[in-house]
């Protein structure tokens, strides 16, 4: 609007507003962080640390982390509507994603971070309690990278070979997960195993120190992860959704330099998971929030939940809220 008004005012309605949908964020995060199927993906963030500073900012800056948790079911024609719920640590430490995910239970497609890797062993009950799903979208970057700087025609084949499965969940998507299971179980699964008997005798002929050895041993030291997909219809062949709801923090850091301190870090998760939950339902964020805003204060707990992107209704044109008259 032409306004000029300080980057300290604005930070603060900001923060203002996000302590007011708290609430909210809570509950979206808690009914998201309830799937029993879920994408996970993290990035850095820089976060001004005064106490390091001593009078120079280029020297009080850590860096925190934002983490991110899809769930993204409209690929099978799941009930459940897509959300993503996103949080913020001072670091990178596995404790974190571990919080997080502390009461989750279920499949978790996400990276080889070492940080979950203690969420895939076995219990007290002997099961654990996660099932980790691997990320094929990973696993041809690496051999992408190694095509492109090598023109390796191992590297090649093996791109081809994994776009082969990527064709077939090009014409699956949107399908039930029964009909996903049968078709990958016909076609995708012996694709699968040939690659896997492929890379273990490609790894008997290439240098064990290069790059295109390193991806061959990332997939078959974790194949049963790779092939989760093939025996759950509902589990998808990569982590993208997650990978793409981390995308907008990624273009955030080119708008700024640093949350101001970890309380900025903490407001900028509630903010995205409104704003991109409700992308993902097909929403206007602004005239979400703006709305939401409006009339959350004459939402008492129990009817908190039409305020979540999946079930909140626009206003009528040339309706006035009643809170804001």
């Amino acid at each position: 609007m032409g306004a000029d008004i300080s980057d300290s005012t604005l930070s603060g309605w900001c923060g203002g507003a996000m302590k007011t949908l708290t609430p909210l964020v809570d509950l979206l995060q808690v009914n998201i962080m309830a799937c029993d199927l879920l994408h996970a993906d993290d990035t850095p963030i820089r976060v001004l640390d005064r106490a390091k500073a001593k009078g120079d900012l280029g020297k009080g800056v850590k860096e925190g982390r934002i983490w991110a948790y899809v769930r993204d079911q409209r690929p099978w024609s799941g009930a459940a509507p897509p959300g993503v719920a996103y949080y913020f640590s001072p670091d990178h430490k596995g404790e974190h994603p571990r919080k997080h995910l502390k009461k989750s239970k279920g499949i978790l497609q996400a990276d080889a971070y070492s940080g979950f890797k203690d969420l895939y062993q076995p219990g007290l009950d002997g099961r654990p309690q996660f099932r980790e799903a691997a990320c094929w979208a990973h696993l041809r970057r690496d051999f992408h990278d190694v095509w492109k700087t090598t023109q390796s025609e191992i590297a090649r084949e093996a791109l081809d070979r994994i776009g082969a499965l990527y064709d077939i969940e090009a014409q699956i998507s949107g399908r039930s997960a029964a009909e996903r299971h049968a078709i990958r179980q016909e076609h995708s699964r012996p694709r699968a195993e040939a690659f896997r008997i492929w890379a273990e005798e490609q790894l008997r002929h290439i240098s064990g120190k290069g790059d295109l050895a390193k991806a061959f041993r990332y997939a078959l030291n974790r194949w049963p992860s790779f092939c989760l997909f093939l025996s759950d219809g509902r589990v998808a062949i990569d982590n993208n959704p997650a990978e793409r709801a981390i995308r907008p923090i990624g273009i955030g850091r080119k708008n700024w330099l640093f949350a101001g301190n970890d309380a900025g870090g903490e407001t900028l998760p509630k903010a995205m998971t409104l704003i991109e939950s409700a992308k993902l339902n097909g929403l206007d964020p602004q005239a979400y929030l703006s709305d939401v805003l409006a009339g959350i204060h004459d939402h008492i707990a129990p009817r908190l939940a039409e305020l979540l992107p999946w079930n909140w209704k626009p206003l009528p044109v040339g309706t006035v809220n009643k809170t804001t008259t």
